[in-house]
């Protein structure tokens, strides 16, 4: 597979890359028409925040895969539009967590002790000392705004320093807060509280311009560090706000554009500490979020769960091995459902019973409408099959529950079209072979494989070896049947196993046998697929 890198990244990652048996090409200046071209046959892009990942990106490039960003911010990257073309999109939240979390703390210092003004002031030979009045930060309050994993790091580290810690993030409980040692309020509350606020969001539409003119009033004193994300604090306001005392000082590490103009506000205010986005810039951090990301994009070209995808179900690694067998499993009943179903379908039922029911199983579930949407020639995977079925209007459900009468887990996948339905259910034998137990409540033991045929008929003498007699008759070889029956005489399902595909007089013939109801063909990619 080939990966283009687009932005530079640490040689261990590269490296994990070509261990991989990849094909890396580095191509750190290419832009606009020239990122086009060298995008079209990649399998996998690795951009910093250097790169910007359109839309057009994205239609330049059927073959891809996954944009892996080596680093946590992805507002570089068109996600909705990945989403569209199938593409997966992973960060690397954890590789430079300490790095940002340390800067930052690092920042509040300097701007409370004014270091790098007394700095300079002392290599150009003047002996400043009574110009400088710091303040301490034991006793002080922190006012945390976002309580992520940086703004966790953070709050661990100055709150061990003897700070107090107020937060505002609606996206978080107070039990996690209370394990911080921080008090949860609202935004307003945060910032009249606060002797420090440091900001921790990433840039959203919600969120560019959070801290502006207002914000700096309600401060009324103290300093702001921003180490997150350039945008979310208003710089001209900033500015503003330090040069006429609203505020006593800043420190800001990232900046709405990057690299920053000369005439950008906040260069020219003295009690205002800048670094040119430095809180990633450790040679740990590097490397980590270089085979951090590395490590996702090869999982993805595996075809395997990536742990950080943004724009599709990811799972925790160690639950990723309990729920492995589930996703082939999901994927086959729904591809089942869909062929056996003759109809529109317009509602989507996954229900999920005995153990499987305890685990987060959402990558399950997008299997399953991989797998349903599969057979209707859509294109589709796990990362768009969610916004498909929104799209199309196709109500999608998700059940659980921890009984289960008849096995330790099971996977029903139902279709239909509002008046009526298919349900498919699977379950695991001996830990990881799949078989299809239940055909619209039919009891059968089918192993999902190749060619496939579901046939309807009346329980009476003679239809089974009719059945038999047609597809030998036209050299299609049955390799396993599985048959159930509602009652003696009444309806009954089987389902054949065949070596070769079903034409099409095939099925005439055999449905115009009056005991015959109906038949449907399946067609899987092989066991469990």
């Amino acid at each position: 597979m080939r990966v283009l890198v687009t932005d530079p990244i640490a040689d261990a990652g590269l490296e994990t890359l070509r261990e991989a048996g990849h094909e890396v090409e580095t191509a750190y200046d290419v832009e606009g028409e020239a990122l086009l071209e060298a995008i079209a046959d990649a399998n996998a892009l690795i951009v910093r925040s250097g790169t910007d990942v359109t839309r057009e990106v994205f239609e330049a490039a059927p073959e891809l895969v996954i944009v892996g960003r080596a680093g946590i911010g992805v507002d570089n990257i068109d996600i909705d539009a990945a989403t569209d073309h199938g593409v997966i999109v992973a960060n690397a939240p954890e590789g430079n967590v300490r790095a940002a979390a340390e800067h930052t703390v690092a920042m509040a210092f300097a701007a409370a002790r004014s270091i790098p003004q007394a700095h300079v002031r002392l290599k150009a030979g003047e002996w400043a000392k009574k110009d400088y009045l710091g303040a301490e930060v034991n006793g002080k309050t922190l006012g945390i705004v976002g309580l992520g994993r940086v703004g966790q790091e953070v709050a661990k580290r100055l709150g061990s320093l003897g700070m107090d810690l107020v937060a505002y993030d609606p996206y978080i409980g107070e039990e996690r807060a209370e394990q911080l040692g921080a008090e949860l309020v609202e935004f307003d509350e945060c910032l009249e509280r606060a002797d420090f606020l440091t900001v921790h969001t990433p840039l959203t539409p919600e969120t560019e311009g959070l801290v502006s003119t207002e914000e700096f009033e309600r401060m009324d004193g103290g300093y702001l560090v921003n180490c997150a994300r350039g945008g979310v604090v208003d710089e001209a306001a900033l500015a503003a706000a330090v040069e006429s005392g609203t505020i006593d000082g800043a420190a800001v590490d990232v900046f709405a554009d990057e690299p920053i103009d000369a005439d950008n506000p906040l260069l020219a205010v003295e009690d205002v500490v800048v670094t040119p986005h430095l809180g990633a810039s450790t040679e740990a951090a590097q490397e980590n979020v270089a085979t951090s990301t590395a490590e996702q994009v090869i999982a993805a070209l595996r075809e395997e769960p990536v742990m950080n995808a943004l724009n599709a179900p990811s799972v925790d690694e160690s639950a990723f091995p309990r729920i492995r067998p589930y996703i082939g499993l999901a994927e086959t009943a729904g591809k089942v459902a869909a062929q056996v179903f003759d109809g529109r379908v317009a509602e989507i039922d996954v229900r999920y019973e005995g153990d499987i029911a305890a685990e987060e199983v959402d990558l399950v579930t997008a299997s399953a409408l991989k797998g349903v949407f599969t057979p209707l020639e859509w294109q589709v995977n796990a990362v768009n099959a969610p916004t498909m079925a929104e799209e199309r209007g196709i109500e999608v459900a998700e059940t659980k529950t921890r009984q289960a009468e008849d096995f330790q887990s099971l996977v029903t996948v139902t279709v239909g079209d509002g008046d009526e339905s298919v349900s498919v259910c699977g379950t695991l034998f001996a830990g990881d072979d799949p078989r299809i137990v239940r055909i619209d409540g039919y009891r059968v033991d089918a192993i999902p494989h190749g060619h496939m045929l579901v046939a309807r008929n009346y329980d009476r003498p003679g239809v089974i070896g009719f059945i038999g007699t047609v597809l030998g008759d036209h050299d299609v070889n049955i390799a396993g049947m599985f048959n159930a029956r509602e009652t003696f005489g009444g309806e009954a399902l089987t389902v054949y196993n065949l070596d070769t595909s079903v034409p099409e007089d095939v099925i005439e013939t055999l449905e115009s046998d009056e005991r015959i109801i109906g038949v449907r063909t399946i067609v899987l990619n092989g066991t469990g697929e």
